[in-house]
């Protein structure tokens, strides 16, 4: 018998090695869309107090409820629906409002002594496609504890590595983004353990240039800095915390106020870093400060 003829191999189209794109998002109403991001919030800080408290069966029957509300996918869902630009709802763009006429006015002061990108940590990242991803100035890590991108590391910021002292003009970031991410923590002690710890992440501010900024001509440090975001309601109408009170628990930590911005529904914050000494730090423990039945709970405990 002759020989078989070998049937050439057709070339794989590259389109065929990619992975399929990305289904667009289920739509959900404004108000959906608030009240799905509010369930998860009072379940997730109930399970949180159950725990602390031991009740493990109070903790299983929330934890259920949390799974058949669609649990943390369902819930970042919501929210990037929430922080979607057509809803203006991308806090970015308030940071961007802030460095964007300084880094213009200052081309040559853009990027660190070793002339690289500014570095920033988005710390709860849900989207790749914000205002500081766009601007060009940063060169942008995302961590999230339940990634939706492959651009977007899966990880806890808790239990990220911290990076040696003498390598942190390497491996350090010259601003860390905690947008709407300190309110999802459940437990006020572990609120006030991650703003800690963002301080460990911090470039010397003398490995980077000096910036232009707000103010009438004044040169000085702008970086390293914390971008805050919380919801207006944690510091507005909380019974435990208000702007002062919050204020000086961040500046206990070492750091300076810049700029902020106060709606309706968040709080903006921009804090430039001082590196202040452990022995500068004091604690704080949750004190009514606000009494009344329609305040929320909401506190920092700093130990």
């Amino acid at each position: 018998m002759g020989a078989k003829k070998r049937r050439s191999k057709k070339p794989t189209l590259l389109s065929h090695t990619r992975p399929p794109n990305p289904q667009p998002l289920p739509s959900l109403s404004s108000r959906a869309t608030r009240n799905v991001i509010r369930k998860h919030h009072t379940l997730q800080k109930q399970l949180s107090q159950a725990v602390a408290t031991k009740d493990a069966s109070l903790a299983t029957s929330l934890q259920s409820q949390i799974d058949a509300a669609g649990g943390l996918s369902s819930y970042q869902h919501a929210s990037i629906l929430g922080q979607s630009a057509r809803r203006g709802g991308d806090t970015s763009r308030v940071l961007m409002e802030w460095l964007t006429p300084i880094l213009k006015e200052n081309p040559t002061h853009m990027t660190t002594q070793s002339h690289r990108k500014l570095r920033l940590l988005e710390v709860g990242a849900l989207s790749v496609d914000n205002a500081c991803s766009r601007s060009g100035y940063f060169d942008v890590e995302r961590i999230d504890l339940h990634s939706k991108h492959a651009d977007i590391l899966e990880q806890d910021f808790m239990k990220r590595p911290l990076p040696e002292i003498g390598l942190l003009h390497e491996e350090g970031f010259d601003l860390v983004s905690l947008s709407l991410v300190v309110n999802y923590i459940g437990d006020a002690k572990e609120r006030g353990a991650m703003l800690r710890r963002v301080g460990s992440f911090l470039r010397m501010s003398q490995n980077i240039e000096r910036l232009q900024v707000w103010g009438k001509g004044k040169i000085e440090d702008a970086l390293p800095a914390m971008f805050l975001v919380l919801p207006a309601p944690c510091v507005l109408n909380s019974r435990y915390l208000d702007e002062e009170t919050l204020e000086r628990i961040i500046m206990n930590e070492g750091y300076e106020l810049v700029q902020k911005k106060l709606s309706k529904k968040l709080v903006y914050y921009l804090w430039q870093f001082k590196r202040a000494e452990k022995t500068q730090r004091q604690p704080y423990r949750r004190v009514e400060l606000r009494p009344g039945g329609a305040r929320n709970n909401f506190s920092i405990v700093m130990l």
